[in-house]
């Protein structure tokens, strides 16, 4: 990854509701429409990095909600305390609680699909940095029956048990004709409320998996805290990024 400019970066310090945080990702993309026209416009969206704690959440892919089950795998999440939403960008049913940090990257690009691919290696590459950073042996990669399958997932090895292993980070992307956004969810602990709730929910689907790919980075490093996992993406990013503190308006 080379060096990319100045990147404002927003810690959204509390979760605003399930479905109004994955909003809010979608209308910083937005405004990278504005960007394209008046940077200084109060909707614009420069380069912006947002990271925050959500709310105990299912996030399922459009796919999911054409599945016969969807309405009992709603209900599961709901049972369970998980609020459902269905996500525009990335494939099967993921979760994530405040335990986990929730990263969106947004970029104002006139031509946001040219390196969309390279993206998935390059930031799959710099988070397996950020976990190394943190304590985490981490690999980037998928585990055969992982949930929410992606070729460029990050997961994390307990040394003690190295065939232990638990998906870590699961990543989506979307992009309109004036940018992208990256969104990273990083499964910090919680990993056994995780593995309950998409198993409830797998289950509804009628979909196959691996139970054991869930889970969180303290099930393979149980000292790492949430702090630190976000202090290390932060050094990460300062690497190629000039990072500066933003505001968003809400």
């Amino acid at each position: 990854m080379q060096s990319a400019g100045e990147l404002q970066v927003f810690r959204q310090r509390e979760s605003l509701g399930a479905q109004q945080d994955l909003e809010l990702g979608l209308k910083l993309l937005e405004g990278t429409r504005k960007y394209a026209v008046d940077p200084t416009h109060p909707e614009a969206t420069p380069p912006t990095l947002r990271i925050y704690r959500p709310q105990p959440t299912v996030a399922f892919g459009q796919r999911d909600r054409t599945l016969p089950g969807f309405d009992s795998a709603q209900q599961a999440a709901r049972e369970l305390g998980f609020h459902p939403v269905v996500r525009r960008a990335g494939g099967r049913a993921a979760a994530y609680t405040p335990g986990s940090l929730i990263i969106d990257h947004i970029e104002p690009d006139p031509d946001p699909i040219r390196e969309s691919q390279a993206r998935f290696s390059a930031f799959a590459e710099l988070l397996t940095g950020a976990l190394s950073t943190a304590g985490i042996t981490a690999r980037a990669g998928p585990l055969p029956g992982e949930y929410c399958y992606g070729e460029h997932s990050v997961h994390g090895v307990d040394l003690q048990q190295p065939d232990r292993r638990v998906k870590i980070i699961g990543t989506a992307q979307r992009q309109i004709a004036t940018g992208w956004l990256f969104s990273s969810s990083v499964i910090v602990s919680d990993g056994p409320l995780i593995r309950r709730v998409l198993t409830e929910v797998y289950s509804a689907l009628a979909l196959e998996w691996d139970p054991l790919s869930a889970g969180a980075a303290d099930d393979v490093a149980p000292h790492v805290t949430l702090c630190a996992v976000e202090n290390a993406v932060l050094e990460a990013y300062a690497q190629y990024w000039d990072l500066t503190s933003g505001t968003i308006e809400i």
